[in-house]
C-alpha cells in the first residue's frame, strides 16, 4: 500500500486540529510557523503552494516541531524565530522572548527621537534579545543605541539580531548589570533610557502558565519580593546617566505600575503612564528635572 502524500494543506489542517487539542491557545498560527521552518516557505507562500507535496525530510523536520510544541514549549523556541514591528528576530532557549506589549517601549524611543529631530541617545536595559534596541535603531537612522544585558546566552543573540537586522554599526551590546557596562563619557548624555526589567513577584513565579515558567529564564522574569527591585534601582541610577530633560520608560506589570509611578513622580517631571492594547497599565515614563529627593519607599 502506497505511504500516503502529505500536501502544504493537509499538513496545516492536521496539526491545527491536534495541537488544539493539546492545548495551544493559537494552533492555526501554531502550524504555519512550525511548516514555514520545516519548508522555508513563508506563511503567505504556504497558502500559495497548499497543493505542494512534502518532502520525507520536510516531514520529519515539521514533526519535531510539532512535538515540541505539543509538549508545552514555546513557539518561538521551536521555530528559533520571532516578529516584532517590522523584525523577524532570533530567539532560543535561555533568552525571554518579547511581547507584543513591549513594542510600546520602542514608541517611547521613536517620540523621543522625533522631538529631538531624528537625532537620539538611547540605551535599552535588560535587553534579552535586542528587540527594542534593533527596532529603534532601525526605525530611527539617527538613533545610538548601547543596550545591556546580564545573561551571556541573551546578550549573544542580542549581537546576532543586531547584525541580522543591519543596525550592528548603530547598536551597541554590552554585557553586565545594567548599567555598569556602559561607557563613562555617556552620564549625562543620553536621550532616553528604556527598560523591560524582569517585574513578576518571586512569590507569584510558581504560578506562572507552564509555557512561560518552565521555559523562560527565571533571571528575566523574577523581579524580587514585590515585583519592583530591579525598576527601583532603574529610576535611581538612571538620573545620572539621562541628560537634563532626558526620558526614562520602562514596561511593567499592570498591578505594578501605579507604585512605580508613585516613585517615578518623586524623582522625575512630566511623570505619565501608557496603557497596552488590552486596555492595561503598562508603561511608567518620566523625565529628568526637579523633585530629586530621597527615596520615597
Amino acid at each position: 500500500m502506497a505511504e500516503r502524500v502529505w500536501t502544504v494543506r493537509d499538513a496545516l489542517a492536521w496539526t491545527a486540529e491536534y495541537l488544539g487539542r493539546k492545548g495551544d491557545g493559537n494552533p492555526r498560527r501554531s502550524a504555519e510557523w512550525l511548516l514555514s521552518g520545516a519548508t522555508g516557505l513563508t506563511r503567505v507562500e504556504l497558502y500559495a503552494h497548499h497543493d505542494r507535496p512534502l518532502s520525507e525530510s520536510e516531514r520529519e523536520a515539521f514533526r519535531e516541531g510539532i512535538e515540541r510544541r505539543a509538549a508545552g514549549e514555546p513557539l518561538q523556541y521551536v521555530t528559533g524565530e520571532m516578529p516584532f514591528r517590522h523584525l523577524v528576530l532570533k530567539v532560543r532557549p535561555g533568552v525571554f522572548i518579547p511581547r507584543p506589549e513591549t513594542e510600546l517601549l520602542v514608541e517611547a524611543g521613536l517620540d523621543e527621537a522625533e522631538a529631538r529631530g531624528g537625532e537620539v541617545v538611547a540605551v535599552d536595559l535588560c535587553t534579552g534579545s535586542g528587540a527594542v534596541a534593533c527596532a529603534l535603531a532601525q526605525e530611527v537612522p539617527g538613533a545610538r543605541v548601547y543596550a545591556t544585558e546580564i545573561s551571556p546566552t541573551a546578550a549573544e543573540v542580542a549581537r546576532e539580531n543586531a547584525e541580522r537586522c543591519g543596525v550592528v554599526e548603530r547598536v551597541t551590546v554590552l554585557e553586565g548589570d545594567l548599567f555598569a557596562p556602559l561607557p563613562e563619557e555617556l552620564r549625562g548624555h543620553v536621550d532616553v533610557v528604556l527598560a523591560n526589567p524582569p517585574y513578576v513577584p518571586s512569590g507569584d513565579l510558581p504560578g506562572l502558565p507552564s509555557e512561560v515558567g518552565g521555559h523562560e529564564p527565571a533571571l528575566a522574569l523574577d523581579g524580587g519580593s514585590d515585583g519592583l527591585t530591579v525598576a527601583r534601582r532603574i529610576m535611581d541610577e538612571a538620573r545620572g546617566w539621562l541628560r537634563p530633560g532626558g526620558v526614562l520608560a520602562m514596561e511593567l506589570d499592570e498591578r505594578r505600575v501605579a507604585d512605580a509611578d508613585q516613585v517615578m513622580r518623586a524623582w522625575y517631571e512630566e511623570t505619565t503612564t501608557v496603557r497596552d492594547l488590552t486596555g492595561r497599565d503598562r508603561i511608567v515614563a518620566g523625565r529628568t528635572g526637579r523633585g530629586l529627593g530621597g527615596h520615597p519607599m
